[in-house]
């Protein structure tokens, strides 16, 4: 009795990018071009460059005895998000000559090879047509053809740089993968326990009966028996392309004035407000990546209060442009020059792509107005547009004993930092209790505290107070002293010892003062400052 009817093996053509985390990270700029780099996932190398390899670095290698081997090496860490990101350009080109493509993760992708071959006129001809397509936008790619989508992948990787193609004639898979070792199946947990029965390789594993393998090994055994015979059930199913709501535009030849681009951008900006409205939607978050001559690119993502319009989305270019700082010192231009920007050469491509987007029905007007949430929005929206966008800043708590640490001040419309709650959540034993001082100050503030003969308070070696207080001066002018009326502390702040640059030692100090205000001090070797003020 069979357990499943298998059915006339459907050929599948799998195309891989090698290293594709490192090959995202590099064209994202998040790791420079020719020189050792590698992509960390969880303490690991995940990716690594040829120049890393020829240094003895390579995948699974901890990431400090990555850096024994290799002391140049430029790391970053794994983001998904990226990497798919710079993988829907490579699959809309490869779309273009070979329709039909089912992503199965970046950097890997399969379609079914009948098709192709029937329109290139051979299975080699549509391999190189994948190959071309990866060509023309400046990435390295291999291709595999097999009976299965499983054989077909190992094809592909059992490619070299002198050959790209491999091509399995039809019912060869299984001898083909009979000499991989279990490990290439995805499943460690199987694989360990199959090696330890000395099933090493496919072949050992696709000689089992089929009905002993379920019997042992349960569903996940019976697939896993299936890829390794090269008879992965698995169909190649066409993704359905996404809705095109990004926007770009392009200039020849560049501009290098802020004020140029932003007139420019305005009927960019336009099209991609009106398209993602189309769709009955709105955008909220936004990704805006600005490429110049020398191929640099510039890319951040921008959060709105509301939604964006064809004006908010010019002003975060405009924003984006002018918040970095100069690259060198003798980069002077005039007024809304690049150099002033920030940025090395002339802008050639400007490009808006929705992060995040909400219907369009929960944004709508009110009945009766918006009464007055839209005045303050519209308010603050105005001044931040006028005087740039860190003008307007919204507070959000995190984490520290310093109560200037715990305050974070972000951009109005901007989401606050993730792990900001979690970062305030946390002890910090040494911080002020509750109730906190209304007034922080945004910098210390020097002040006197001292004894009934007018000497500078200062604490022992055991961390108490040599004398009391007595007398307390703001600002630190002796003749603006006051009685001091009651006090606490001191208590002592000790963070980073181990850090030279930002290590502090210090010590608190509360007191009310004969006008009744109060105080929260600090200090230090030798100075006395006000943290804050209790109003």
């Amino acid at each position: 009795m069979m357990l499943f009817q298998l059915e006339t093996p459907v050929r599948a053509l799998v195309t891989w990018f090698p290293d594709w985390p490192l090959v995202a990270a590099r064209l994202a700029d998040a790791l420079p071009p020719d020189v050792p780099s590698a992509v960390i996932g969880q303490g690991v190398i995940a990716a690594c460059s040829s120049e890393a390899r020829a240094e003895g670095v390579v995948r699974g290698l901890r990431l400090r005895e990555a850096q024994t081997r290799c002391p140049e090496l430029v790391v970053c860490a794994v983001d998904p998000v990226r990497d798919a990101r710079e993988f829907e350009p490579v699959v809309s080109s490869l779309e273009e000559r070979t329709p039909g493509v089912e992503v199965l993760r970046p950097g890997l992708c399969a379609i079914r090879a009948k098709g192709a071959a029937r329109y290139y006129g051979g299975e080699e001809a549509a391999a190189g047509a994948a190959l071309e397509s990866a060509d023309s936008l400046g990435v390295i790619a291999r291709v595999g053809i097999a009976d299965s989508v499983f054989a077909a992948e190992q094809a592909a990787r059992s490619t070299s740089e002198l050959s790209a193609v491999l091509v399995l004639p039809p019912g060869s898979s299984r001898d083909f993968l009979a000499p991989f070792p279990v490990e290439v199946l995805g499943q460690p947990k199987l694989a360990s326990l199959l090696k330890r029965l000395g099933i090493l390789t496919l072949g050992n594993f696709a000689n089992l009966p089929a009905a002993d393998v379920r019997a042992r090994f349960g569903a996940a055994g019976i697939t896993a028996h299936a890829l390794a015979s090269g008879q992965d059930p698995r169909k190649v199913i066409p993704r359905t392309p996404p809705r095109k709501l990004d926007q770009r535009a392009e200039f020849e030849p560049g501009l290098d004035r802020v004020d140029q681009l932003a007139f420019q951008l305005r009927a960019t900006a336009d099209d991609f407000v009106a398209g993602v409205q189309t769709e009955g939607l709105v955008c909220t978050e936004l990704r805006v990546l600005i490429t110049d001559e020398a191929g640099s690119r510039s890319e951040r993502t921008w959060g709105h209060p509301r939604h964006f319009t064809a004006s908010d989305v010019v002003d975060r270019v405009r924003w984006q442009l002018q918040s970095p700082p100069p690259a060198h010192a003798n980069d002077k231009t005039h007024d809304g020059g690049m150099a002033r920007a920030g940025l090395s050469s002339p802008v050639t491509r400007v490009e808006f792509v929705p992060v995040r987007v909400d219907s369009i029905a929960h944004h709508g007007r009110a009945l009766f107005g918006d009464g007055a949430e839209e005045q303050i929005h519209h308010g603050l929206s105005r001044i931040q547009s006028m005087l740039g966008h860190e003008a307007v800043v919204v507070p959000a708590i995190s984490g520290g004993r310093l109560l200037a640490e715990r305050r974070r001040l972000v951009p109005w419309g901007d989401a606050v930092p993730v792990g900001t709650a979690a970062l305030a959540s946390r002890p910090w034993p040494g911080r002020i209790p509750d109730p906190q001082p209304a007034t922080v100050f945004a910098s210390l503030i020097p002040v006197l505290l001292l004894d009934a003969n007018k000497e500078k308070v200062r604490t022992d070696h055991r961390g108490g107070l040599i004398a009391p207080p007595m007398w307390f001066c703001p600002g630190g002018d002796p003749a603006r002293r006051r009685l001091v009326a009651q006090w606490a502390g001191p208590w002592p702040l000790r963070q980073r010892w181990w850090d030279a640059d930002h290590r502090l030692e210090a010590d608190r100090f509360q007191l009310v003062d004969g006008n009744g205000e109060a105080w929260l001090l600090l200090l230090d070797e030798q100075n006395w400052w006000a943290e804050a003020r209790y109003d």
